[in-house]
């Protein structure tokens, strides 16, 4: 009898030792890999972006290359659109996405997120000739807008029963739809407005209101405790030194607000 008990047990120990190999902590395979794979959109400028020799730019890459020179490990740039940043952690293609990647209760059900180390100012944009003040005023109109992305969730939600509201894969795609005036009205980040104004200035784009100031946050996979606390050490810790308000400010003139400070 004892030594039926002792075979179950030595069983069970076996399954609970091949559970957490399967298991493995993802923070200590980034350490023994020597390397970090962080997703990072470059199609939101100056967030993410290429410089003018084509390299990975912008606040988010930035953010991304300074964590993995503290943590001593290389960094991997993982491409990605807005719709691809949460699929790229729930399949192991990343590690970590840093993209723009704003705090919503969805996402918060299938992904954890950092402390915010940036914030994101979402609007609805249109030609100077079109009149739209509110969510009210698209009722029956045509909206363009990003798959996966919270002004998607934003409009899908609260946007009024008249509206139609077209998804574009990736930010260049819906700005093309724009410009060949495929859709007048579009949402959009504040800071691309400018941007796509330069590229079709018949077209006269400008803020017409602004949905939502967003959080951003680092995306970790679901579970992934330790590596969600050593994310959230460095990123207080380069606040209160001020390089994360430096690499804000550095794309934007000014300083990141206090939502992001005092957290």
């Amino acid at each position: 009898m004892k030594k039926a008990m002792t075979v179950l047990a030595l069983a069970a120990a076996a399954l609970v030792a091949i559970g957490t190999a399967a298991h493995a902590d993802q923070l200590d395979d980034i350490r023994k890999a020597k390397k970090i794979r962080i997703a990072v959109d470059l199609g939101v400028p100056p967030y993410g972006m290429t410089d003018d020799k084509l390299q990975p730019a912008g606040v988010d890459i930035e953010t991304a290359k300074l964590l993995a020179k503290d943590w001593g490990v290389e960094f991997e740039h993982v491409p990605i659109t807005g719709a691809t940043r949460i699929p790229a952690l729930q399949t192991g293609k990343a590690d970590l996405v840093i993209s723009t990647l704003s705090i919503t209760p969805e996402r918060a059900k299938v992904i954890d997120f950092s402390l915010g180390y940036a914030v994101l100012r979402t609007v609805i944009a249109a030609p100077k000739n079109v009149n739209v003040k509110s969510l009210a005023d698209l009722d029956g109109k045509t909206v363009g807008t990003v798959r996966g992305t919270t002004h998607d969730t934003q409009l899908t939600k609260e946007g009024p029963k008249g509206m139609k509201l077209v998804r574009y894969e990736d930010d260049a795609t819906e700005q093309q739809a724009f410009q060949s005036g495929q859709v007048d009205i579009f949402s959009t980040a504040e800071m691309l407005v400018p941007q796509i104004d330069k590229r079709a200035p018949n077209r006269q784009v400008e803020v017409k209101f602004v949905l939502d100031n967003f959080k951003l946050a680092i995306g970790v996979k679901k579970d992934e405790k330790r590596l969600l606390e050593e994310v959230n050490k460095w990123i207080a810790a380069r606040l209160k030194d001020g390089t994360l308000n430096a690499i804000y400010k550095k794309q934007f003139g000014s300083d990141l607000p206090d939502m992001i400070v005092k957290q």
